[in-house]
């Protein structure tokens, strides 16, 4: 359970990035609303994985799946470009994310 709890809190981190930059330096209330939420969310899931996992482990999974959701989401909505070198070693960050599960 454990694990679901962080890979679910990886995804909120992606959440509360790209709402931080949709609000405009928190000038766009929903997004502010949202980024509120999900940091709340994601930060306490990752305290309640962290009973379970250790913290290197658990931190560096969050953060990898977060960066990774966080550069997907602005390439579908078109705001950052997905190059070959790019996409390569956004794959070679889920192998290590993965990994580290493997290993744990």
């Amino acid at each position: 359970m454990y694990w679901v709890v962080l890979v679910a809190s990886g995804v909120l981190e992606a959440v509360w990035a790209t709402a931080l930059a949709a609000s405009n330096g928190f000038r766009r209330p929903w997004p502010v609303v949202v980024f509120a939420v999900s940091t709340t969310l994601s930060v306490v899931g990752l305290a309640w994985a962290m009973r379970g996992i250790p913290v290197g482990t658990a931190y560096a999974v969050w953060v990898g799946i977060g960066a990774v959701l966080t550069v997907l989401v602005a390439v579908v909505r078109g705001q950052e470009k997905l190059d070959v070198a790019k996409a390569a070693l956004l794959v070679v960050l889920i192998g290590c994310v993965a990994g580290l599960k493997v290993v744990s």
